[in-house]
């Protein structure tokens, strides 16, 4: 069971880095992006990335749009997005999983998945 938590307030390490997740507004990155990542690669509109201002790189996501309940695992490789409001900017194949690609953006919840050192 996770329970949410105000932030500042006391909890035990194993509760903290079992679940974490963040709901906002997701983008895509336009479909004639070409360029790199902030983690150096180079941008691959095939694969499930994300770019999020704060989290490592190699952090795995479940995105999920609240509309229509449609999931996909993302890996953050970039930082962004930079414009107010947004929580994550996602690869063009994200998107299209997600079925965002007609309303541009989408209301989200992202969950981090647990790393194989917390599990």
């Amino acid at each position: 069971m996770v329970a949410l938590v105000a932030a500042g307030s006391p909890v035990f390490a194993a509760e903290k880095s079992a679940t974490h997740s963040f709901s906002g507004v997701a983008a895509y990155y336009d479909t004639n992006y070409h360029g790199r990542t902030a983690a150096g690669e180079t941008y691959d509109p095939r694969k499930f990335t994300a770019a999020h201002r704060t989290l490592p790189f190699g952090t795995r996501l479940k995105v999920t749009d609240r509309r229509t309940g449609r999931s996909v695992e993302v890996t953050v490789n970039d930082r962004g997005p930079f414009t107010r409001g947004r929580v994550l900017d996602l690869s063009l194949a994200a998107a299209k999983q997600l079925r965002m690609l007609g309303r541009g953006i989408v209301r989200v919840t992202a969950d981090v998945e647990p790393t194989s050192s917390s599990q």
